[in-house]
């Protein structure tokens, strides 16, 4: 989808007959009246073991001699993120704003250990800064059934999503449009020059892509559609385009039967196609990447099992860091590598039957294999990755999370993680073992 199509998109949502219809919208109770305001203070402990040292570990301590480098990296931080949201002014214009604030703070680190967790921010010699931050603002719009926003915002779709899984959450500049004709319908589109990463303190680095390290392209544009005819059903499908690099194609259905009061069974598909487009800067892209998860529950227990694929010469590559819907993207590996294919099992044990609420304990183990990345375009932005061919690895992830249910520590966050993974020579991941602490304290008000 080339740019003009996806404003075309939003322009036709704007002034389309359901959003012109002769009703006036929901005054709601005021911009200030209904104004919400949240903070949220956390703290990250994150160590990672790299096993082959500074033979794998190249993307860390950059700054230091081949020979100094380590297979360690810890870091320790807080962040506080404050964030207010307005209602919309009375009228048939609805005018509001949205604006953030946030701050991380270095409680231990050094230029030895940081860099690969991405919690703290980097100095230019690779040295991590004692705090960082960053704030922004986005003014937005309400006519009947549509909202836009523009600005500085946090973004959820499959195929362009701001990732919240470190210290602070990933933000996008840009423009998005929201119009739901009905209940059970909802049409997106928009348009984006920026993704800060989420720990990063400036906002002109560009748009921020996981895998390809080609010259970046300068938009990214959207539109989908969600559907949601039942509680038990939902379907989306959305069209993207990533400028001189790729369009993007996303279809994507979960499904929940009850079986019982005390089973159910539900099935997920998530279905990605991409191919180069323009310029294509990072290289030939001809790739389609699927997976789908079955999860059967009953009382505390659940148990899931998934199959990922990737038909393609390419990785499976996606811009902002939360942009990959696939079963198999876990903790230390998305399993994307060309042609790799991959099984998950996952149990989840809900503690609040065994008397201990907001406890919930979690086992995953992935298995990805298959790998052959030998007709990787040598002038595209995935060749410096080093893939063979027979690559193998695997990921185990543990994780227990505890929420507190009453007192003045209510809504307490903490979790506990470790994940280990390993591979052969043949694919591009590290072998690593991590341990991860969080604690999350929430406060929100109403003004």
């Amino acid at each position: 989808m080339n740019a003009n199509l996806a404003r075309n998109f939003g322009v036709a949502l704007l002034f389309s007959p359901v959003a012109l219809a002769e009703t006036a919208p929901p005054g709601g109770n005021g911009w200030l009246e209904d104004s919400t305001w949240s903070l949220l203070n956390r703290s990250v402990f994150d160590q990672r073991d790299y096993r082959h040292g500074g033979v794998n570990g190249g993307a860390r301590n950059a700054y230091k001699p081949r020979r100094e480098r380590n297979g360690k990296a810890e870091e320790w931080a807080y962040g506080l993120m404050g964030q207010f949201q307005s209602g919309f002014t009375q009228g048939v214009l609805g005018v509001g704003l949205d604006a953030h604030a946030y701050l991380g703070a270095s409680l231990d680190s050094g230029g030895g250990r940081a860099g690969k967790a991405r919690l703290l921010a980097l100095d230019n010699e690779g040295h991590p800064k004692g705090e960082y931050s960053r704030g922004g603002a986005a003014l937005k719009l309400r006519y009947a059934d549509t909202v836009l926003t523009y600005g500085e915002q946090r973004v959820k779709t499959p195929v362009f999503s701001s990732s919240d899984s470190r210290l602070l959450p990933e933000t996008a500049t840009g423009v998005f449009l929201i119009n739901q004709p009905v209940d059970s319908l909802r049409l997106v589109a928009g348009h984006f020059t920026e993704s800060t990463d989420r720990n990063a303190s400036s906002h002109d680095q560009g748009l921020v892509v996981n895998y390809s390290n080609a010259p970046k392209g300068n938009a990214f544009d959207l539109a989908g559609m969600v559907w949601n005819p039942s509680p038990g059903l939902r379907a989306s499908l959305y069209s993207a385009r990533y400028q001189d690099s790729w369009n993007q194609h996303y279809l994507g259905a979960t499904l929940v039967r009850a079986l019982d009061d005390r089973r159910s069974l539900s099935l997920d598909l998530n279905l990605y196609r991409t191919q180069d487009t323009g310029r294509a800067l990072s290289g030939r892209i001809d790739n389609t990447t699927w997976s789908l998860l079955s999860r059967y529950s009953q009382g505390a227990h659940g148990l899931s099992l998934g199959w990922q694929q990737v038909n393609g010469d390419s990785p499976f590559d996606y811009v902002t860091r939360g942009a990959i819907f696939l079963a198999n993207a876990v903790q230390l590996s998305d399993f994307n590598a060309p042609h790799e294919r991959s099984w998950q099992a996952r149990y989840d044990l809900d503690m609040s039957l065994y008397g201990a609420p907001g406890l919930q304990l979690s086992a995953a183990y992935v298995r990805g294999f298959g790998i052959d990345g030998s007709q990787v375009d040598p002038r595209g932005g995935y060749a410096y990755l080093g893939y063979g061919q027979g690559g193998k690895h695997w990921e185990r992830d543990l994780e227990a999370r505890y929420v507190v249910q009453s007192g003045k520590a209510k809504g307490a966050v903490f979790s506990l993680r470790h994940n280990a993974h390993r591979g052969n020579s043949a694919q591009a991941e590290l072998d690593t073992d991590q341990f991860r602490l969080a604690v999350e304290y929430p406060l929100t008000g109403r003004l």
